[in-house]
């Protein structure tokens, strides 16, 4: 089943040279993007990594920004708003927004893969104000109400 989604992508300047996102296997769910600077990201520092690319994403999707497994195990490194949200009508720049929860300075290079990509599709919410909501066995438990992991 072929379900590609077709989106406008564009080099900037600074991007020239450096690989396109691109799925890693067949199977892949997120296309991995790379940076388009050198920059080292200090412990507890953040940064908005540039990609050198702006999207024209279709209406009705977004791209989901997600770290990479390996970077956040290995190093700590992650993406602080997961899912980081572009949305269709945005066309400026793509940056990565990457933090370092480990307790080494992390260097980017230049072409390095920081995050993966997901196109996923948008369904826009319609409120319906009411008086009173329906009641499930749930209720109103919030945090924790279902169980710690200790139960597990």
């Amino acid at each position: 089943m072929n379900s590609a989604v077709n989106v406008e992508i564009k080099r900037l300047p600074h991007g020239a040279g450096l690989a396109l996102p691109a799925y890693a296997t067949a199977g892949a769910a997120g296309m991995d993007v790379v940076s388009a600077e050198e920059v080292t990201i200090a412990p507890g520092a953040r940064h908005a990594v540039a990609t050198g690319l702006a999207l024209a994403i279709p209406q009705g999707y977004e791209i989901q920004v997600r770290p990479r497994s390996g970077l956040a195990l290995k190093h700590g490194i992650t993406v602080p708003n997961t899912p980081g949200t572009i949305d269709s009508d945005y066309r400026g720049e793509l940056k990565v927004i990457l933090i370092n929860l480990g307790t080494e300075p992390f260097a980017v290079q230049r072409g390095d893969r920081v995050a993966q990509l997901v196109l996923a599709p948008v369904v826009q919410a319609v409120w319906d104000e009411v008086a009173e909501l329906d009641t499930t066995d749930r209720g109103e438990g919030g945090f924790g109400s279902t169980g710690g992991h200790a139960k597990l």
